[in-house]
């Protein structure tokens, strides 16, 4: 038997604007941002997820400077202000309505 949950993952901005990218995704991400200590702080920045969940909506990022690259059936290839390019697709928990985050309009 094999199991696994995601912990995490790192975004690579290729910017010089990290301040401006950390912004992004922790709008994006609903995530509050923490900096970092000595010399990982000029390279890094870390987002604090306190409900461990991720959940994205489509318009609420292109809110945020996000643009639509295509549209596929059911999903969504977006990419960031930064270059990166990202998939948004539909929810598929049932828990979802349950525990997915709530964004004020706008």
């Amino acid at each position: 038997m094999h199991r696994s949950k995601l912990a995490g993952f790192i975004i690579d901005c290729q910017t010089t604007d990290l301040g401006g990218a950390a912004r992004f995704w922790s709008r994006a991400l609903g995530m509050a941002q923490q900096a970092l200590p000595a010399a990982e702080g000029e390279k890094y920045v870390r987002l604090l997820d306190p409900q461990e969940r991720l959940h994205i909506e489509v318009q609420r990022l292109a809110a945020l400077g996000a643009k639509v690259v295509e549209r596929v059936q059911t999903w969504c290839v977006m990419e960031a202000p930064t270059g990166q390019r990202f998939c948004v697709v539909r929810a598929a928990s049932p828990e979802f309505s349950r525990s997915a985050n709530e964004w004020p309009a706008g």
